[in-house]
Protein backbone atom coordinates (compact mmCIF):
# COMPACT_ATOMS: atom_id res chain seq x y z
CA UNK A 1 0.00 0.00 0.00
CA UNK A 2 1.13 3.59 -0.78
CA UNK A 3 0.72 5.91 2.63
CA UNK A 4 0.77 9.12 1.10
CA UNK A 5 0.62 12.66 3.40
CA UNK A 6 -0.36 15.33 0.53
CA UNK A 7 -2.62 15.48 -2.54
CA UNK A 8 -0.10 16.59 -4.35
CA UNK A 9 1.55 13.66 -4.38
CA UNK A 10 -1.09 11.83 -5.58
CA UNK A 11 -1.73 10.62 -9.57
CA UNK A 12 -4.09 8.06 -10.18
CA UNK A 13 -6.21 6.80 -12.91
CA UNK A 14 -9.45 4.87 -12.12
CA UNK A 15 -9.98 5.44 -8.70
CA UNK A 16 -12.86 4.28 -6.16
CA UNK A 17 -12.64 6.39 -3.29
CA UNK A 18 -13.96 6.70 0.54
CA UNK A 19 -13.22 9.62 2.70
CA UNK A 20 -13.51 9.66 6.42
CA UNK A 21 -11.90 10.31 9.84
CA UNK A 22 -11.79 6.03 10.56
CA UNK A 23 -10.70 6.48 14.21
CA UNK A 24 -10.29 3.05 14.77
CA UNK A 25 -11.03 1.54 11.32
CA UNK A 26 -13.79 -0.11 13.55
CA UNK A 27 -16.44 -2.66 12.54
CA UNK A 28 -18.24 0.25 10.47
CA UNK A 29 -15.78 1.43 8.37
CA UNK A 30 -14.29 -2.30 7.37
CA UNK A 31 -17.68 -2.36 5.94
CA UNK A 32 -17.44 0.05 3.74
CA UNK A 33 -13.68 -0.36 2.94
CA UNK A 34 -14.46 -3.94 2.41
CA UNK A 35 -16.57 -2.47 -0.43
CA UNK A 36 -14.15 -0.11 -1.78
CA UNK A 37 -11.26 -2.64 -2.16
CA UNK A 38 -13.53 -5.58 -4.11
CA UNK A 39 -15.08 -2.90 -6.09
CA UNK A 40 -12.00 -1.75 -7.01
CA UNK A 41 -10.68 -5.05 -8.08
CA UNK A 42 -13.44 -6.31 -9.75
CA UNK A 43 -13.68 -2.74 -11.75
CA UNK A 44 -9.99 -2.51 -12.37
CA UNK A 45 -9.39 0.48 -10.39
CA UNK A 46 -7.44 1.91 -7.66
CA UNK A 47 -8.95 2.20 -4.44
CA UNK A 48 -8.29 4.99 -2.72
CA UNK A 49 -8.89 6.11 1.17
CA UNK A 50 -8.41 9.48 2.33
CA UNK A 51 -8.67 10.60 6.42
CA UNK A 52 -7.58 13.86 7.90
CA UNK A 53 -5.06 14.50 10.83
CA UNK A 54 -5.40 15.88 13.17
CA UNK A 55 -9.13 15.19 14.02
CA UNK A 56 -10.90 18.33 12.27
CA UNK A 57 -12.64 18.88 15.80
CA UNK A 58 -9.41 19.70 17.56
CA UNK A 59 -8.04 21.97 14.82
CA UNK A 60 -12.10 23.63 14.50
CA UNK A 61 -11.78 23.99 18.43
CA UNK A 62 -14.93 21.32 19.00
CA UNK A 63 -13.10 19.04 21.26
CA UNK A 64 -10.44 19.81 23.54
CA UNK A 65 -7.36 17.74 23.72
CA UNK A 66 -8.71 14.87 20.88
CA UNK A 67 -6.96 11.35 21.87
CA UNK A 68 -7.28 8.41 19.16
CA UNK A 69 -8.19 4.85 19.04
CA UNK A 70 -5.67 4.75 15.85
CA UNK A 71 -2.35 7.10 15.78
CA UNK A 72 -1.73 7.68 11.33
CA UNK A 73 0.84 4.73 11.22
CA UNK A 74 -1.69 2.45 12.85
CA UNK A 75 -4.57 3.33 10.54
CA UNK A 76 -2.29 3.05 7.70
CA UNK A 77 -1.41 -0.75 9.00
CA UNK A 78 -5.17 -1.83 9.23
CA UNK A 79 -5.93 -0.38 5.92
CA UNK A 80 -3.14 -2.18 4.32
CA UNK A 81 -4.50 -5.25 5.78
CA UNK A 82 -7.36 -4.39 4.18
CA UNK A 83 -6.81 -4.67 0.65
CA UNK A 84 -6.76 -0.49 -0.13
CA UNK A 85 -4.31 0.45 -2.33
CA UNK A 86 -3.35 4.27 -1.90
CA UNK A 87 -3.63 5.95 1.72
CA UNK A 88 -3.92 9.57 1.45
CA UNK A 89 -3.42 11.19 4.90
CA UNK A 90 -4.50 14.51 4.35
CA UNK A 91 -3.03 17.76 6.65
CA UNK A 92 -6.22 19.22 8.11
CA UNK A 93 -5.40 23.05 8.89
CA UNK A 94 -7.54 26.40 8.87
CA UNK A 95 -7.19 26.40 5.53
CA UNK A 96 -8.83 23.04 4.44
CA UNK A 97 -11.18 24.30 6.85
CA UNK A 98 -12.55 26.80 4.76
CA UNK A 99 -13.02 24.73 1.39
CA UNK A 100 -16.58 23.78 0.39
CA UNK A 101 -17.26 20.28 -0.43
CA UNK A 102 -16.95 21.24 -3.97
CA UNK A 103 -13.78 22.94 -4.05
CA UNK A 104 -12.20 20.01 -2.49
CA UNK A 105 -13.82 17.22 -4.44
CA UNK A 106 -12.44 19.45 -7.22
CA UNK A 107 -8.72 19.55 -5.79
CA UNK A 108 -8.95 15.45 -5.81
CA UNK A 109 -10.25 15.21 -9.53
CA UNK A 110 -7.67 16.93 -10.60
CA UNK A 111 -5.31 14.12 -8.98
CA UNK A 112 -7.64 11.36 -9.86
CA UNK A 113 -9.78 9.40 -12.36
CA UNK A 114 -12.80 8.81 -10.22
CA UNK A 115 -15.41 6.55 -10.89
CA UNK A 116 -17.02 5.94 -7.93
CA UNK A 117 -17.32 7.42 -4.21
CA UNK A 118 -18.71 5.08 -0.70
CA UNK A 119 -19.62 7.62 2.24
CA UNK A 120 -21.25 6.60 5.55
CA UNK A 121 -24.64 7.22 6.20
CA UNK A 122 -23.38 10.57 8.73
CA UNK A 123 -20.65 11.56 6.60
CA UNK A 124 -20.27 15.21 5.33
CA UNK A 125 -17.72 17.22 3.98
CA UNK A 126 -16.74 20.77 3.77
CA UNK A 127 -17.34 23.65 5.53
CA UNK A 128 -20.37 23.65 7.34
CA UNK A 129 -20.55 20.54 6.22
CA UNK A 130 -22.34 21.31 3.20
CA UNK A 131 -21.30 18.09 1.33
CA UNK A 132 -23.99 15.29 2.58
CA UNK A 133 -24.67 12.43 0.93
CA UNK A 134 -27.57 14.00 -1.17
CA UNK A 135 -25.09 17.44 -2.45
CA UNK A 136 -22.07 14.55 -2.99
CA UNK A 137 -24.81 11.96 -5.03
CA UNK A 138 -25.94 15.23 -7.30
CA UNK A 139 -21.77 16.46 -7.56
CA UNK A 140 -21.10 13.14 -8.83
CA UNK A 141 -23.85 13.32 -11.50
CA UNK A 142 -22.69 16.65 -13.10
CA UNK A 143 -18.51 15.29 -12.54
CA UNK A 144 -19.21 11.54 -13.90
CA UNK A 145 -18.20 9.22 -10.62
CA UNK A 146 -21.00 7.84 -8.79
CA UNK A 147 -21.98 8.30 -4.81
CA UNK A 148 -23.21 4.94 -3.08
CA UNK A 149 -23.95 5.50 0.71
CA UNK A 150 -23.98 2.84 3.35
CA UNK A 151 -26.12 2.23 6.29
CA UNK A 152 -25.17 2.25 9.71
CA UNK A 153 -23.53 -1.38 11.26
CA UNK A 154 -25.58 -2.19 14.04
CA UNK A 155 -24.35 -4.07 17.18
CA UNK A 156 -27.24 -4.90 19.71
CA UNK A 157 -29.40 -2.12 18.30
CA UNK A 158 -27.19 0.86 18.13
CA UNK A 159 -25.06 1.87 15.70
CA UNK A 160 -21.33 0.73 15.80
CA UNK A 161 -19.23 4.31 16.45
CA UNK A 162 -15.47 5.26 17.33
CA UNK A 163 -17.56 7.12 20.14
CA UNK A 164 -18.60 3.54 21.71
CA UNK A 165 -15.32 1.88 21.36
CA UNK A 166 -14.05 5.30 23.49
CA UNK A 167 -16.68 4.45 26.05
CA UNK A 168 -16.05 0.83 26.35
CA UNK A 169 -12.39 1.19 27.00
CA UNK A 170 -13.28 4.20 29.37
CA UNK A 171 -14.78 1.54 31.51
CA UNK A 172 -11.89 -0.93 30.81
CA UNK A 173 -14.19 -3.32 28.73
CA UNK A 174 -11.69 -4.30 25.90
CA UNK A 175 -13.77 -7.05 25.04
CA UNK A 176 -16.60 -4.95 24.15
CA UNK A 177 -14.37 -2.96 21.98
CA UNK A 178 -12.67 -5.81 20.17
CA UNK A 179 -16.36 -6.47 19.62
CA UNK A 180 -16.61 -3.40 18.06
CA UNK A 181 -13.24 -3.17 16.21
CA UNK A 182 -13.16 -6.08 15.04
CA UNK A 183 -9.68 -6.55 16.13
CA UNK A 184 -7.60 -6.15 19.62
CA UNK A 185 -7.48 -2.60 21.03
CA UNK A 186 -4.02 -2.29 20.97
CA UNK A 187 -1.26 -0.03 22.59
CA UNK A 188 2.49 0.36 21.32
CA UNK A 189 5.67 2.17 22.14
CA UNK A 190 9.22 1.79 22.66
CA UNK A 191 10.82 -0.19 26.19
CA UNK A 192 12.09 2.10 28.31
CA UNK A 193 13.52 2.08 31.93
CA UNK A 194 11.51 1.93 34.43
CA UNK A 195 12.48 2.40 38.53
CA UNK A 196 13.58 -1.72 38.78
CA UNK A 197 11.11 -2.38 41.06
CA UNK A 198 9.50 -5.72 39.00
CA UNK A 199 12.87 -7.03 38.39
CA UNK A 200 13.65 -6.61 42.14
CA UNK A 201 10.84 -8.78 43.11
CA UNK A 202 11.45 -11.76 40.25
CA UNK A 203 8.57 -10.03 38.16
CA UNK A 204 10.30 -8.44 35.65
CA UNK A 205 8.35 -5.78 33.32
CA UNK A 206 8.69 -4.27 30.30
CA UNK A 207 7.41 -0.29 30.44
CA UNK A 208 6.65 1.34 27.26
CA UNK A 209 5.80 4.75 26.54
CA UNK A 210 2.94 5.53 24.16
CA UNK A 211 2.17 9.02 22.46
CA UNK A 212 -0.06 11.32 24.58
CA UNK A 213 -2.83 11.58 22.12
CA UNK A 214 -3.56 7.76 22.26
CA UNK A 215 -6.24 6.65 24.31
CA UNK A 216 -5.57 4.35 27.26
CA UNK A 217 -8.47 2.20 28.79
CA UNK A 218 -9.25 2.75 32.35
CA UNK A 219 -6.46 1.88 34.68
CA UNK A 220 -5.87 -1.35 36.17
CA UNK A 221 -4.59 -4.60 35.57
CA UNK A 222 -4.70 -7.00 31.97
CA UNK A 223 -4.33 -10.12 30.31
CA UNK A 224 -2.86 -9.48 26.94
CA UNK A 225 -0.39 -10.60 24.06
CA UNK A 226 2.88 -9.08 24.03
CA UNK A 227 3.80 -8.80 20.40
CA UNK A 228 8.23 -8.02 19.73
CA UNK A 229 9.59 -8.74 16.62
CA UNK A 230 6.42 -10.31 15.26
CA UNK A 231 6.28 -13.04 17.60
CA UNK A 232 3.35 -12.87 20.46
CA UNK A 233 3.91 -13.50 24.60
CA UNK A 234 1.05 -14.30 26.80
CA UNK A 235 1.67 -11.13 29.01
CA UNK A 236 -0.20 -9.35 32.63
CA UNK A 237 -0.52 -5.41 32.01
CA UNK A 238 -0.93 -2.72 34.30
CA UNK A 239 -2.37 0.31 33.48
CA UNK A 240 -2.21 3.00 36.07
CA UNK A 241 -0.32 4.90 38.96
CA UNK A 242 1.05 2.05 41.25
CA UNK A 243 -0.65 2.97 43.88
CA UNK A 244 1.56 0.41 46.40
CA UNK A 245 4.56 2.38 45.85
CA UNK A 246 3.63 5.82 43.58
CA UNK A 247 0.41 6.52 44.76
CA UNK A 248 0.77 10.52 43.77
CA UNK A 249 1.85 9.60 40.30
CA UNK A 250 -0.63 11.77 37.57
CA UNK A 251 0.15 9.96 34.07
CA UNK A 252 -0.58 6.32 34.29
CA UNK A 253 2.53 4.06 33.28
CA UNK A 254 1.91 1.16 31.45
CA UNK A 255 4.06 -1.79 32.09
CA UNK A 256 3.27 -5.24 31.32
CA UNK A 257 5.06 -8.81 32.55
CA UNK A 258 5.91 -11.08 29.74
CA UNK A 259 5.20 -14.71 30.81
CA UNK A 260 8.19 -16.97 30.40
CA UNK A 261 10.24 -14.18 29.44
CA UNK A 262 13.39 -12.63 30.25
CA UNK A 263 15.95 -10.81 27.50
CA UNK A 264 16.80 -7.16 27.78
CA UNK A 265 14.31 -5.36 25.33
CA UNK A 266 14.96 -1.96 25.80
CA UNK A 267 14.37 0.10 22.99
CA UNK A 268 12.64 -2.65 21.04
CA UNK A 269 9.24 -1.79 19.74
CA UNK A 270 6.54 -3.45 21.55
CA UNK A 271 2.81 -3.87 21.00
CA UNK A 272 0.27 -5.11 23.39
CA UNK A 273 -2.66 -6.22 22.56
CA UNK A 274 -5.46 -5.92 25.00
CA UNK A 275 -7.47 -9.42 25.93
CA UNK A 276 -9.64 -9.04 28.98
CA UNK A 277 -9.34 -7.01 32.35
CA UNK A 278 -9.10 -8.80 34.96
CA UNK A 279 -8.77 -6.17 37.99
CA UNK A 280 -8.54 -2.78 39.17
CA UNK A 281 -5.59 -1.38 40.49
CA UNK A 282 -4.72 -1.77 44.55
CA UNK A 283 -3.04 -0.33 46.92
CA UNK A 284 -1.25 -3.37 49.06
CA UNK A 285 -0.46 -3.24 52.60
CA UNK A 286 3.09 -5.53 51.89
CA UNK A 287 5.38 -6.79 48.50
CA UNK A 288 4.19 -10.28 50.16
CA UNK A 289 0.60 -9.67 49.67
CA UNK A 290 1.49 -7.53 45.98
CA UNK A 291 3.15 -10.53 44.97
CA UNK A 292 0.51 -12.84 45.82
CA UNK A 293 -2.14 -10.78 43.79
CA UNK A 294 0.21 -10.76 40.88
CA UNK A 295 0.56 -14.60 40.88
CA UNK A 296 -3.10 -14.70 40.79
CA UNK A 297 -2.89 -12.42 37.92
CA UNK A 298 -0.83 -15.15 35.97
CA UNK A 299 -2.46 -17.68 36.30
CA UNK A 300 -5.81 -15.83 35.49
CA UNK A 301 -4.33 -14.49 32.52
CA UNK A 302 -2.64 -17.84 31.41
CA UNK A 303 -6.30 -19.63 31.90
CA UNK A 304 -7.79 -16.09 29.25
CA UNK A 305 -4.91 -16.82 26.78
CA UNK A 306 -4.68 -20.57 26.39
Amino acid sequence: MLHLHSLEDLSLQKTWLTIGIFDGVHCGHQEIIRHLTAGAKRANAAALVISFYPHPAAVLGKRKNVKYLSLPDEKAELLEKLGVDVFLEHPFDQEIATLSAKEFMVRIEKRVQLKKMLIGYDFALGKDRQGDAEYLTALGEKSGYAVQTFEPLLSEGAAISSSRVRDALADGHVRDAHHLLGHPYTLCGSVIHGDGRGRKINIPTANIEIKAEKITPKNGVYATWAILQGKKHPAVTNIGIRPTFTPDKERANIETHILGFSKNIYGEELKLELVERLRDEKKFSSVNELLQQIHADIEKAQEILK
